[in-house]
């Protein structure tokens, strides 16, 4: 399924080597997440194939939220060549993220 970032070294590493990559920020206390994770990890997976889907728990890893300014659960951080493209937090839509991603997608891959 999705892996679960452990380092701030890992995200850095991880956001900086990958065209195009999604960092889903949330954590265990977060009922609305645990809805919208799988069915984001889905659109992802059916829609965008070249973006691995990464889960931050804002728990184990508040300086990996720290350094993206991540304040509220659930949030969503999409970069592309290493930059913050794409940011969504509290009320996400998946078809509105689907759309977001669409264009940027279809320049890089």
């Amino acid at each position: 399924m999705y892996k679960t970032i452990k380092t701030l070294e890992e995200f850095n590493n991880l956001k900086d080597n990958n065209k195009g990559i999604l960092f889903y920020f949330s954590n265990e206390t977060c009922n609305v997440c645990k809805i919208l994770k799988p069915k984001i990890y889905e659109m992802l997976k059916n829609n965008y194939p070249e973006i691995p889907f990464y889960y931050v728990d804002t728990t184990l890893t508040p300086d990996v939220s720290a350094q993206n300014s991540v304040f509220t659960i659930p949030t969503i951080i999409i970069f592309f060549d290493g930059k913050e493209t794409i940011r969504k937090s509290r009320h996400i839509g998946v078809e509105e993220l689907k759309n977001n991603i669409s264009r940027p997608y279809e320049i890089l891959f």
